[in-house]
């Protein structure tokens, strides 16, 4: 494929080879071409953050704005283009309606899964992350510090902002009422702790073959408990809490407690259901917090 070197329109493209004008996966329908349009302006707006990696691969985000995304339509294009006889070309686009740049040919060498909200922010759901080799040498923009992992990496970080599930996969989202909420939980009640000579941080957790890494809201080796915060005492974010504490404690020492610490105690029917859970509630008071066992 020859390209215009430089700034040029999409529909420029799209009158010379054909293709969808919208997609971010664009089969032609004049030549043997998949067009790949990657944005990293509004990009992240809609869950897609791509870019260059460590590992020396463009890793790049499958098409589907809603749900969980499925190997079809223009994601299996990119997995089969090499048996359907397509090449992958790359764009970067710097905004709806202002000029794309031609970045290269590619090639599909793997897939795997990550976790992405919704466009808009909405709530988080399974993403597809393409592997692309250059075909020839590309200049590149960044290199991002995530690779595919070899093996399970678990360590303890401090408790900042930039150590959060939500730092990785949303890195330019406003927080909701609800996370902010959250976030003063957490330093009230670390305060709280260390009055009484309590630390904690966090687990950061690359699981093999993930891409990015999961971190939990607090972690204390010494104390053996690990938390889960939430800002709600509705019933999803009590569910989602059990399952994110579950599959944390996958990664911490054998008989580490577990706890989820909530802005009030909830209703009675869901006290009941974090208790059999074998999870421990904590929760404010008057004069600090209170700790409910299971």
């Amino acid at each position: 494929m020859t390209a215009k070197r430089g700034p040029l329109l999409r529909r420029e493209l799209h009158e010379a080879v054909g293709g969808q004008t919208q997609s971010g996966i664009s089969p032609s329908s004049k030549e043997p071409l998949i067009l790949l349009f990657s944005d990293p302006i509004s990009g992240p707006e809609h869950g897609y953050v791509d870019g260059w990696q460590a590992d020396g691969f463009y890793h790049y985000t499958g098409e589907g704005q809603r749900g969980d995304q499925v190997m079809a339509r223009g994601n299996k294009a990119i997995r089969d283009h090499g048996a359907d006889g397509r090449e992958l070309h790359l764009f970067q686009a710097t905004g709806k309606g202002k000029p794309i740049t031609y970045r290269g040919q590619f090639t599909y060498s793997d897939h795997y899964e990550a976790d992405a909200p919704e466009t808009g922010g909405g709530p988080m759901r399974r993403v597809l992350i393409f592997r692309l080799k250059p075909v020839r040498a590309i200049r590149r923009d960044a290199v991002g510090p995530v690779a595919k992992a070899a093996s399970d990496s678990v360590a303890e970080v401090a408790i900042e902002s930039s150590n959060t599930e939500k730092a990785f996969v949303e890195p330019s989202r406003e927080p909701y009422e609800a996370e902010r909420k959250e976030a003063k939980l957490i330093a009230d009640f670390i305060a709280w702790s260390r009055l009484a000579g309590r630390e904690f941080k966090r687990l950061k957790i690359v699981p093999k073959g993930e891409g990015k890494p999961i971190f939990s809201d607090l972690y204390s080796k010494k104390a053996r408990q690990l938390i889960e915060a939430k800002g709600s005492v509705s019933r999803d974010a009590i569910r989602m809490a059990i399952g994110q504490i579950y599959d944390y404690r996958r990664f911490a020492e054998a008989g580490t407690g577990l706890a989820i610490l909530l802005p009030e105690l909830p209703r009675p029917d869901l006290v009941k259901l974090i208790q059999s859970s074998g999870v421990a509630v904590i929760h404010p008071i008057e004069n600090g917090f209170a700790i409910l066992e299971d």
